[in-house]
């Protein structure tokens, strides 16, 4: 697309945006208060009542309410539903995932969002790629474990494992390093973490039950979302996907499926980024060279046992790769 036509889109997303903006269902952000209020009470109502409900669908609930909590966990990051951070910060802190503290995942996420820097190991935390140093010096046996990570069984299976060993790694880093801002925001997260254990225990619900047959599967269940997500490419445009899904999980994800959308225009909240992309729909799979997938079975039928091509950066020959 010439940069004209480049022009003449922006000023169309920005007049649909604005009037978008102007209606009172997007300026008070009613439909992420009542997605918060929803999971807060879906979640703590389910460990309450589990011994009602029964211990395994109880456990889907509360499989489905963590992962849709990390969903929301992405949109405060974002800036809504407030305009005060440190509000948003709050009503993200508790961790009902377990793993990744908020400030964590936050720090990441948003230098993960420098568009010119998206897949670039080491530039973007929230890389799957490699530099071609870092994959020559991986054993065979550790390149055999990243082949089976980007099928999407293994996605699924394999890689909240590896995430966990990372994020428990970079704890243990800020205490050897003595790294005062890190250590306050785990110490924090960790007492959190340990008023929830006691809260459970106290409920009669294993907080070892939680951590194996809840918490994990609700992280495999954000990989579903994360699977060949982004790709190397030379335009930044081109590099994050549209994936039309269906209902079940364009609401279990906020609508980051769209997610070429979202890296365009990253402030739009979840609920307008289905209409911003069907109100400018051939020019996004223009912008993104047609990486469109018609949702995540299509993922699952072509890579359930392939694994998906993201190894060695095709543009990057210094410096250290990141998972």
């Amino acid at each position: 697309m010439g940069k004209r036509n480049s022009l003449y889109l922006h000023q169309q997303q920005r007049e649909h945006i604005h009037q978008l903006s102007t209606s009172i269902l997007w300026r008070s952000e009613l439909p992420t208060w009542i997605i918060m209020m929803a999971i807060y009470g879906g979640w703590f109502a389910t460990l309450a009542n589990w011994q009602t409900l029964g211990l395994y669908p109880a456990t889907v609930l509360l499989i489905g309410f963590t992962a849709w909590y990390m969903s929301l966990q992405h949109e405060l990051i974002h800036g809504h539903p407030t305009r005060f951070p440190r509000l948003n910060q709050l009503f993200g802190t508790l961790p009902l995932a377990v793993w990744y503290p908020y400030g964590l995942y936050r720090d990441s996420h948003l230098a993960h969002h420098r568009n010119d820097h998206l897949t670039v190991p080491v530039d973007d935390p929230e890389s799957y790629y490699f530099s071609d140093e870092s994959w020559a010096r991986f054993r065979p046996w550790q390149k055999r474990v990243i082949h089976l990570r980007n099928t999407f069984i293994g996605r699924l299976l394999l890689a909240p494992l590896i995430d966990i060993v990372q994020t428990l790694g970079s704890a243990v880093s800020a205490f050897r390093r003595m790294q005062v801002a890190a250590m306050l925001m785990w110490i924090t997260h960790g007492v959190l973490l340990a008023v929830l254990f006691g809260w459970m225990s106290h409920l009669g619900f294993s907080p070892v039950w939680f951590v194996l047959a809840v918490s994990y599967p609700a992280l495999a269940l954000t990989k579903v979302r994360s699977f060949f997500e982004h790709r190397a490419a030379d335009d930044p445009l081109a590099r994050s996907v549209i994936n039309e899904a269906g209902l079940f999980w364009r609401v279990l994800f906020l609508n980051l499926n769209y997610h070429s959308v979202h890296h365009d225009l990253p402030g739009v909240p979840w609920y307008g980024l289905k209409a911003v992309y069907l109100h400018n729909r051939d020019a996004y799979q223009r912008r993104n060279h047609g990486f469109l997938v018609k949702g995540y079975g299509e993922w699952l039928r072509h890579f359930w046992g392939k694994p998906v091509d993201v190894t060695v950066h095709p543009g990057i020959h210094k410096g250290d790769g990141h998972e």
